[in-house]
């Protein structure tokens, strides 16, 4: 998407304006224009001459945004010139002009109201010169607005400008009403000259309160504090923005032919070496080779507690190295930094367009010439009605005056760009303004299990030592696990890895074995301090030595509680069982528990065996457990799950990719691959599941400010045109003076901007005031995964599957099979059920499982 920074632009008629006139342009597949940052986002073929001179040709100005090349180098040295940029483009320039304009308005305007209000209404003192002079008090008026028709020049030049170009904005109708109270007053004065040379003094006196010129100026100055008011709070719905920007280091202490060196932070390159002393930020993302530290990231994930991290870890920009010093390889620098991307990521939301805005523009296109035709109607049907010229005139400014049309076209944007600062600023971030909206109205997540409901790194959970093994007390946990730990220490499995990590934890000293040996798909052999030790699981260990029934029940009990049994024995003895299992996180229960109360079904996904997927769904207390799904598969089953409500897929692997796009929503964990986060709708920094709820929840609070905002713009309009015109005089005697209607259209903008400011007090960690969501599915209960007509079975009989690992590697292998239309697969019974949809013979089947390295001992 190419960024563009439009000029001129007043309110939602003129972002429709432009946006209507560079659609229209050859290769433009899609134009959305922010009156909030005043902005413009476009994609497609289009070059940027096309472009500004189609906003040119509208009546505005447009100029293409500083944008990176696509070599490294100049990716680097344009980094810091864009982030300048774009701090540039979000500096509040409004709120001083219209000050010192305001300010200056004033001056003129206290005096030509102590003339006109004051001295004719409650009969305050003039200098003996004005006594009885009407004429020379008419002039005196005339010139003190025109001073202050001069200071405010912007608004005729910017309506009549409009006008000319047939796109009339909010400034046309303040240029309009304002030049009717001038123009009549004008010809009241001409008149009372003439009454005045005629000698008429009643009718000279009549003129004095034809005099409009105090409504002309106050329209101007009332309009301008709203303008005012209008743009100090639009500078507050980018400090989010702001904020992220002011993050990025300026400099880098780089290592260079062995010398440190401080550089500009855009001087840096990928793969230089560069040193971080405690209390300092840490200027680009790299990986520590040297030394330890504690991080603070609360600068991009909100988390204030400070991370631990040691040589291998990753680091990011703008995060504070809070206690050791380091030394770290640049691994991305420039646009590419994780800071980079999300100051991107929220810069581009607020320059797209929420579908929900599509009804303020739309109303928005036909908002000002609509009022022009009402107010022409309203001074017509006041004269047919033998009303004065003066009477009509002033409904029908106060018609113009009122009206505002930039209450709607800053009731979405400024809602969307408060949200998605609120959310950057709790590590939640929102792609697009359509991704923000959409979030909130979500009725099934799709949870992925592994990385996201759980870790996605084994563990050890239980350790169970043979107590007649071990010879006298002590720690026998300790004995098995250091037994475990020196065979497994040569073995490359997942599983091994979690005891190897448990052992270091447990600071449990690791002895050199020989003879080892992977029976691939059963177990290891090896020798330890002269005995023959056998590690696998309990088909494996079984063939070797004696298992009590008590130690298989316990094997039975881990099962069914979604851990994988590990049985170790010596020689002919049994040593005893270490479970291992892929442990839920900590805020998963909670997460689930707070989308339940939402009104969100929530369903996991896995490729894992039903027991062992229903043992972690228990954990998590999902509403559904989809097991046995492929990676490749999960996409299909989010196609299923849409034809029963709108579906947010969270996941954080490359396989989770497709599935993430088909999803209504894809929410993406960010620590999980780039590919996935690429796919994603919106990415959750801090990688916790508890950010699930807590971004429906804050897409329901912008959502709600949305409406709440649109109404108030609508409700507003409806009920002051009517009153402005006149409606009411005949029945109850109202009528609108046309400087109450100024106060009022100054008012409304600032009313809209400062209810969306509210979205920074929402606590969207807070579950207290949630809701459920209105249910709009069918009431399906029948699972994705569930076959049809299941025309045969067959259930081969498998030995050397060891975990959940091995069920995947045969269940994948069946699967692609065209005759196979699903395998059930377990590890602990070592069986795979095959659901065939035309004949295969058992030979082929055979054949495929034992290319895999497992053995199959019968089909039945």
């Amino acid at each position: 998407m190419k960024q563009y920074t439009v000029t001129g632009m007043s309110c939602a008629a003129c972002s429709a304006r432009v946006e209507k006139a560079v659609s229209k342009v050859d290769g433009v597949t899609s134009c959305s224009v922010s009156l909030l940052t005043n902005s413009m986002g476009v994609e497609g073929s289009a070059t940027d001459a096309q472009i500004v001179e189609a906003v040119e040709q509208a009546g505005y100005g447009a100029s293409p945004k500083v944008t990176a090349t696509e070599s490294e180098n100049d990716k680097a040295n344009n980094s810091l010139e864009q982030l300048k940029a774009a701090q540039d483009a979000l500096v509040d320039r409004e709120t001083p002009k219209l000050r010192n304009r305001l300010i200056s308005s004033l001056i003129f305007l206290v005096v030509l109201m102590y003339f006109s209000m004051g001295h004719m209404m409650w009969g305050w003192p003039l200098p003996e010169f004005f006594n009885g002079n009407h004429v020379a008090m008419g002039l005196l008026q005339l010139l003190l607005t025109v001073a202050v028709m001069v200071i405010n020049q912007k608004f005729f030049i910017s309506g009549f400008k409009g006008l000319i170009h047939g796109a009339p904005n909010m400034d046309t109708l303040v240029a309009l009403g304002s030049a009717a109270s001038f123009g009549y007053s004008v010809y009241a004065l001409f008149a009372m000259t003439a009454a005045q040379v005629n000698g008429d003094m009643d009718a000279v006196m009549s003129y004095m309160h034809e005099f409009y010129f105090e409504s002309a100026a106050m329209i101007l100055a009332l309009i301008t504090v709203g303008k005012m008011l209008e743009a100090h709070s639009k500078g507050k719905t980018t400090d989010a923005l702001k904020s992220l920007m002011q993050l990025a280091p300026k400099t880098a202490t780089v290592v260079r032919d062995g010398v440190e060196q401080e550089i500009s932070v855009d001087a840096v390159k990928k793969g230089d070496i560069f040193v971080v002393r405690p209390g300092e930020n840490i200027p680009v993302d790299g990986e520590i080779i040297d030394g330890t530290t504690a991080v603070n990231e609360s600068a991009l994930t909100g988390e204030s507690i400070p991370v631990d991290k040691q040589p291998k870890d990753a680091v990011s920009a703008a995060t504070v190295n809070q206690s050791g010093f380091i030394k770290c390889r640049a691994t991305r620098v420039g646009e590419d930094t994780t800071l980079s991307q999300i100051i991107q990521m929220v810069s581009d939301a607020a320059a797209t367009k929420a579908p929900i805005a599509k009804i303020a523009d739309r109303v928005s296109g036909v908002f000002v010439p609509a009022v022009i035709t009402i107010a022409i109607i309203t001074i017509i049907a006041w004269l047919i009605a033998g009303e004065t010229v003066g009477f009509a005139l002033a409904r029908g400014i106060s018609v113009l005056v009122i009206s505002c049309p930039c209450a709607l076209g800053l009731a979405t944007p400024v809602a969307i760009m408060v949200g998605n600062g609120k959310g950057a600023k709790s590590g939640i971030l929102f792609k697009t303004a359509a991704s923000l909206e959409a979030t909130g109205r979500t009725q099934i997540v799709a949870l992925d299990k592994t990385g996201t409901i759980t870790s996605g790194e084994p563990k050890v959970t239980d350790i169970v030592p043979d107590e007649t093994f071990f010879e006298g007390t002590g720690n026998n946990a300790g004995k098995l696990l250091a037994i475990a730990a020196s065979v497994e220490a040569k073995s490359e499995h997942p599983l091994a890895k979690a005891i190897m990590e448990r052992a270091k934890t447990d600071e449990i000293a690791v002895a050199e074995v020989t003879d080892f040996s992977a029976v691939v798909g059963n177990g290891l052999t090896a020798t330890l301090a002269g005995k023959m030790i056998k590690a696998g699981n309990l088909a494996f260990v079984s063939k070797f030595v004696k298992v009590s029934d008590d130690m298989r029940a316990k094997a039975v009990e881990f099962s069914k509680e979604g851990k994988t049994p590990l049985f170790f024995a010596a020689d002919d003895r049994l040593c005893g069982i270490i479970a291992v299992a892929d442990t839920i996180k900590e805020d998963s229960p909670e997460a689930v528990r707070q989308l339940k109360n939402m009104g969100i079904r929530v369903v996991m996904l896995t490729g894992d065996n039903e027991q062992t997927a229903n043992a972690i769904g228990k954990q998590a207390g999902v509403d559904e457990v989809i097991a046995g799904v492929l990676p490749d598969g999960k996409e299909a089953v989010i196609r299923k799950l849409k034809k029963q409500g709108r579906v947010a897929m969270v996941g954080d692997g490359i396989n989770d990719a497709p599935a993430l796009t088909r999803a209504d929503m894809g929410i993406a964990i960010g620590a999980g691959s780039d590919v996935a986060i690429d796919a994603a709708d919106v990415v959750l920094m801090k990688s916790r599941l508890i950010d699930v709820p807590a971004a429906v929840r804050l897409s329901r609070a912008t959502l709600t400010n949305i409406h709440e905002n649109l109404f108030w713009a609508f409700f507003y309009n409806v009920i002051g045109i009517p009153l402005a015109a006149g409606l009411w005089y005949p029945l109850l005697g109202w009528k609108l003076n046309p400087m109450f209607g100024a106060a009022a259209m100054s008012l409304s903008s600032f009313c809209v901007v400062t209810n969306a400011l509210r979205l920074n007090l929402c606590r969207v960690y807070d579950p207290k005031h949630d809701r459920k969501a209105t249910p709009d599915r069918k009431n399906k209960t029948d699972k994705p995964n569930e076959s049809e007509e299941k025309s045969m079975t067959k259930t081969m009989n498998i030995e050397g599957m060891m975990c959940g690992h091995c069920e995947a590697r045969v269940k994948k292998a069946l699967e692609a099979l065209d005759a196979v239309s699903e395998a059930a697969v377990s590890h602990e019974s070592g069986t795979a059920v095959v659901t065939l949809s035309s004949d295969i013979s058992d030979e082929k089947l055979k054949e495929t499982v034992e290319a895999e390295d497992y053995k199959v001992t019968s089909i039945q």
